[in-house]
This record gives C-alpha cells, structure tokens and sequence, in this order.
C-alpha cells in the first residue's frame, strides 16, 4: 500500500495548516457528526445546528495554524469552536425574540424522552454542554477538559453538579 493511503493525521495536520482543503476535509469529515448532534441538543433547533458547525468549520479552517498539539486535539479543539458559536448564537437578540415552533409529531421514543429533554432545557448551555460531551458524544475526561478549557477535575466537578441538578429536576419531590 502506498503512504499516500496509510498517510498518518499528523501528516494530513501539517499539510491542512499549510492550506491543503483536502487534508482538512479528510480531518474534519469524521468531527462534523459529534459536532452537529452537541449543536442540535445546545441550541434545541436542527437547521440551526446545522448553521453552527458550518460556520464552525470555516472558523476553523481559518484558524487552524492556531491549533497547538498534534491531531489528537482536533476534536477537543473543533468542538469548542463549536460550543463556542452555539453560545455566540444564542446570545444573539434574534434567538431570543424570534422563535418558530419545531414543527415535527413525536414518536413513542420521543414521547419517552420528554421530560429528560424538558429537564435538558432548563439547564444552562454552560450546564448542558458538559453533559452532552460526556453522555451523548462519550468523550473521555481529558477531552472534555480541552473543550470547555478547563482541568479535568473541574471538568469530573461540572459533570457531577450538572447531573445532580439534572436528576434533581427529574425526581419528583416527596410531598410531607
């Protein structure tokens, strides 16, 4: 098999930064799928989402020769482009003054994961996003860290209090 083939991300890294747009689709295609599933359950709006790692993903394509390490920390790096478009997003006036209904009919799956999601939104994004890094994508710890810039004991430390307040809102009070 030629090295072209077998060709090691570093080498696709070095070269992306180097402004190959093939090198950088080649790392960034398999990222698109974890950054539009974190988007969608941030912002609560799939075509919105889709905006999100769009313009993620031309950010950081113009940023990329500000990504220090090698390519083991593309993922926790794009992310937290993402993240960071999502917050930039909803801090935005118009999310917050034009909002349109999402227009779909529940299954019986959705129906089941109502009041996980209605207990999902009342969390903050800040809140939220650590949840979603290591429940729903399955990040390991460290990644996570990089992502939302932090040291993975605050990290384990935002997991924890998120879930607690998260189950707080899920368990129904005992009434005295």
């Amino acid at each position: 098999m030629s090295a072209a083939v077998l060709e090691p991300p570093f080498d696709a890294l070095a070269r992306a930064g180097q402004g190959d747009a093939d090198a950088f689709t080649s790392l960034i295609e398999p990222l698109l799928d974890p950054a539009y599933r974190l988007a969608a359950v941030m912002l609560n709006d799939r075509s919105t989402a889709e905006d999100a790692v769009q313009e993620a993903s031309v950010k950081a394509w113009r940023k990329l020769r500000q990504l220090r390490g090698n390519a083991q920390a593309l993922r926790p790096w794009f992310l937290s482009i993402v993240a960071n478009e999502c917050r930039m997003i909803r801090r935005g006036r118009w999310w917050s003054v034009v909002r349109m209904p999402d227009i779909h009919r529940e299954s019986a799956a959705d129906e089941t994961n109502t009041d996980l999601r209605r207990a999902l939104r009342r969390l903050n994004a800040e809140e939220r996003l650590p949840l979603v890094l290591h429940f729903y994508l399955d990040l390991p710890l460290d990644e996570i860290a990089r992502t939302i810039r932090t040291s993975p004991s605050a990290a384990r430390s935002r997991i924890y209090r998120a879930a607690k307040k998260l189950r707080a809102d899920l368990t129904p009070g005992e009434v005295f």
